[in-house]
């Protein structure tokens, strides 16, 4: 009996030391979950909140009306609407033409897209610069034609369209991706052109993700900086967009270029919070419409 129950005990002891081991595992990935979050938050929370309790609220309206200010707000916003309005009207139609089909060269042509997502904001500034400054691969044409872009608004839009761009057309397409051809094919059925299925069919199901990409793509080239001031320069009133001015303000006018950076924050939280609402209505959309297509095959 003696004998019969050793093992028994043993088992039992074995498993006592696996449930402990495995309790104090979960205990201490809870705790490095927990550090890093702590870590992670105070980093990026950190800064933020410094640079909100920097100043005054009286200072911070105040500044509103600065014309130092009130210059870079408004090129700012001129110059991202009109970049914003150009990577609609071009990168709809690309987005959706990689959304339907299948071509020679589209991982060529999709790499050359993206990669200003990842080049240095310096590397894109000079390489405008050799291509539209006046002794540039293009520009040089251009300047015997009267037509200087290097260091002029257009050059701060073309800067923002060269970096901001990509992420449009990338979250354009995952959501023209996600639209059922089926819808398309039923709108050709009954009578509908191709113009008209893209705009009353295809855009409102993708619109969620549509506007998404665009706020992404806005709120990038608001706060785009180093191309803008290689290609662009930092003329005030001319090519001077609010990061630039932040950078300038930071040598003689420290409160201004604060008040500045305060803005941009809450354009970026209001971006940020916005995407997120827009993206949790179409997973909703997306799981109603599952849903309804998973009862009529019930149902059939």
């Amino acid at each position: 009996m003696k004998d019969s129950k050793e093992p028994r005990n043993t088992a039992s002891s074995s498993l006592t030391r696996k449930a402990h081991v495995n309790g104090l595992a979960r205990n201490i990935g809870i705790l490095i979950v927990f550090v890093s979050f702590a870590l992670m938050v105070t980093f990026f929370g950190l800064p933020i909140a410094a640079l909100f309790a920097y100043g005054s609220l009286t200072g911070f309206l105040n500044s509103l009306s600065s014309q130092f200010v009130v210059m870079a707000v408004q090129l700012s916003l001129m110059t991202t609407l009109a970049t914003l309005l150009i990577v609609l009207c071009f990168g709809t139609p690309i987005a959706y033409y990689n959304a339907r089909h299948r071509y020679r060269g589209k991982r060529i042509m999709e790499t050359i897209i993206d990669l200003p997502i990842v080049l240095p904001p310096a590397v894109a500034g000079i390489a405008l610069l050799l291509a539209f400054g006046r002794q540039g691969f293009l520009g040089q044409y251009l300047t015997i034609l009267g037509v200087n872009i290097a260091f002029t608004t257009i050059a701060v839009v073309l800067a923002q369209i060269f970096v901001a761009s990509p992420f449009y057309i990338r979250q354009a397409t995952t959501s023209f991706e996600d639209v059922a051809p089926e819808y398309e094919r039923a709108a050709h059925t009954l009578g509908a052109s191709g113009t008209g299925t893209f705009f009353r069919v295809t855009v409102p199901i993708a619109l969620n993700g549509l506007v998404s990409g665009a706020l992404m793509t806005w709120a990038r080239a608001l706060g785009e900086f180093g191309a803008t001031l290689l290609f662009a320069g930092n003329l005030p009133g001319v090519t001077q967009t609010m990061p630039l001015a932040i950078y300038t303000a930071l040598e003689s006018n420290l409160d201004a270029g604060v008040y500045l950076a305060i803005i941009l924050v809450l354009i970026s939280f209001t971006v940020i919070i916005t995407v997120k609402v827009l993206t949790l209505r179409e997973k909703g959309a997306a799981k109603a419409e599952n849903s309804i297509f998973d009862k009529s095959l019930q149902a059939g």
